[in-house]
Order: C-alpha cells, then structure tokens, then sequence
C-alpha cells in the first residue's frame, strides 16, 4: 500500500469525492494507485466504488474522517479519496492538432487569467459535457489544477486536455495560423450568440471574473459576442456563461449536421 509520506511525491495526486473517484475508475484513464475511504462509510455508492476497486486489483484503506478533513479543510471529500497519478498538462500543439482531426469543429476553451478555483473547475466540467476538445490557461495569475479544482470538476479535468501557456496573446496568433476563430465575449458587443455563426473551427476565450478580457486578448478576437440578458442581472458565472455558449454551439453543429 501507498504510504502516507508518499503524499508529498511529485507522481502522486488526491482526487476527492464521490463524482471524482468514481467517474476516473470508470474512465479508466488514469491511474489509480489506491482508494482511501472514512471509517464506517457503507453506502450504496462507496459498495459500488469497493466492486470495481476489487476487479482493478485498486488496494483500499480506511481512514479516519478527521484524517481525511485535514488533506482537504475547505473541501467537501465525502469521505472517500484516491490517490492517483499526478495530473498532467498536455501539450498545446498535441491539442490544437488533435482538435483539428474534426474538420471544422474543432472547439477549444481559452482562459484569460481565471483566479477562482473553484470557477476552473467548474470550466472544466462544463467544457468535459459539451465535449470541447481542450482548456488552455496562463502559467502565471490564473489558478491551475489542484485537488481542489479537480473536486469542483467532479474529476473530469484528470482526463481531459488542459495546457498551459507563457503568453496568451502569442497562443491565439497560433491558434489564427492554425485557422481558428478567435471569438471573445463582452457584454458590451452587440452581436448575440444566437445570431453569431459557430460552423467553424473555434477558440471561445472567457474572462478574468472581476476585469473581463484583457485588452491583449480582445484584439486577437475575429468576433466579440454577448449573451443576450432578460431579467435584471447583468452578468453571468464564467463557468455558467461558458455552458450557455457551448450550448448554442452544439446546437448549431447539430442543425447543420442534420442530427
């Protein structure tokens, strides 16, 4: 079995949580090199979890919850953790040339200096549903993957494409030369997201959550687009924002697709 001093290894990674642990036995794509599980948990959800465990040969030991609460202080762990191989950033070229395979839909997320955790996290979740290709963040001022982001992204970002880059607007030159429509988001442009033509091989760059975009990344958009507002809120989540606009993407590909 892992031993505890083993938490401080660079290979080593806590995904927390029910939704995390589960769905990465289930994806099957990383490595799990044990399951830790609170003292006196027996419910239907962690049986479940212990069967495929078993099948996997995945070793099992129980914790102590206060144990567990002091790996995670501001994280619900819901009494279960495992202990994985360390996430690992992807490269930006592998994304942009894997996206590509889709022939004009290729749809990946950019994010302009993000500093809440639990908002890349929940990025991540929303980009996994809506099956975008791929996330890339900043190296500096923008939160990066932590346990904690992994529990906000119910585990989703431990398979899913995330690079990080030096400098954003030197990314999106790339991504033009590589044919992508750079498309950022302002509440100030008039053009709404329903009427904005999607059909296309696309980078979607959301904003910090207090500045919005920085000026450096506004100039490298083809497009700004707004959500459209009918009530008396202004703004939206970063994360939620994010799912109303792939939304629509998905649902003009589907249109035009014919599905």
């Amino acid at each position: 079995m892992v031993s505890k001093h083993k938490l401080k290894s660079e290979n080593l990674h806590l995904i927390p949580g029910f939704h995390g642990v589960s769905d990465n036995l289930v994806q099957g794509k990383i490595k799990i090199e044990e399951l830790w599980i609170a003292e006196g948990k027996k419910t239907g959800r962690i049986r479940e979890i212990l069967r495929i465990a078993s099948e996997r040969n995945i070793p099992v030991r129980y914790e102590k919850a206060t144990y567990l609460s002091t790996l995670f202080p501001d994280i619900a762990h819901q009494g279960i953790v495992a202990l994985a191989e360390k996430f690992a950033y992807s490269d930006l070229n592998h994304i942009i040339n894997s996206s590509l395979q889709k022939q004009g839909q290729a749809l990946l997320i950019v994010a302009d200096h993000i500093t809440d955790e639990g908002n890349l996290g929940a990025l991540i979740r929303t980009a996994v549903f809506f099956r975008s290709h791929g996330l890339i963040i900043p190296k500096d001022r923008s939160a990066k993957v932590t346990s904690k982001v992994i529990k906000r992204s119910s585990g989703t970002c431990m398979y899913f494409p995330v690079a990080r880059v030096v400098n954003i607007g030197r990314c999106l030159d790339l991504l033009e030369k590589k044919g992508f429509w750079i498309v950022g988001t302002s509440g100030d442009s008039p053009e709404s997201i329903y009427n904005f033509d999607w059909d296309r091989d696309l980078a979607l760059v959301l904003g910090n959550e207090q500045r919005g975009l920085s000026r450096s990344a506004q100039q490298r958009c083809h497009q700004m687009v707004n959500i459209p507002s009918s009530g008396h809120v202004g703004s939206l989540n970063v994360s939620v924002a994010c799912g109303v606009i792939l939304s629509e993407i998905v649902r003009q590909r589907n249109e035009g697709s014919g599905d």
